[in-house]
């Protein structure tokens, strides 16, 4: 199926905390997602560095952009939300921007399980996030 991009970033422009921190979607295909968000002074904690729930925001959007590809395709789902998430902090940020990238590891009717990988743009693995998702039923 085809992926228009322009329609998937209309549909997550409401998603304004995301909007907030200045992240956007970069690429989308069935095989992967990818997001960006610069770090910016407002996205540091108080020890200088990347703050985990902003990393988390930008992993998690990747998450909810890729587990909802088929509802904003306009398939006959309902919405797919996280179930439950686990995210380990690898390393801090070094670079100016961190870059989120989601693979599908399961899809069910009901149940999915994406992983979110989060580097900065010096390369450096930063977090790596397995997001579990319930697929409602199409209203």
């Amino acid at each position: 199926m085809s992926i228009d991009l322009e329609k998937i970033r209309a549909f997550f422009a409401n998603d304004r905390f995301a909007a907030n921190a200045g992240i956007l979607i970069d690429s989308v295909t069935e095989d992967e997602v990818q997001c960006s968000m610069p770090v910016t002074p407002e996205h540091l904690n108080a020890g200088g560095t990347v703050q985990g729930g902003a990393i988390f925001t930008l992993a998690d959007l990747a998450f909810a952009v890729h587990s909802n590809l088929p509802l904003v395709r306009g398939e006959n789902v309902g919405i797919t939300t996280g179930q439950s998430n686990s995210i380990s902090y690898l390393a801090a940020a070094r670079g100016k921007r961190l870059i989120a990238r989601s693979t599908c590891l399961s899809r069910g009717r009901n149940i999915c399980v994406f992983r979110v990988e989060v580097h900065d743009d010096q390369g450096n693995f930063i977090a790596d996030m397995r997001g579990n998702g319930f697929t409602k039923a199409a209203r």
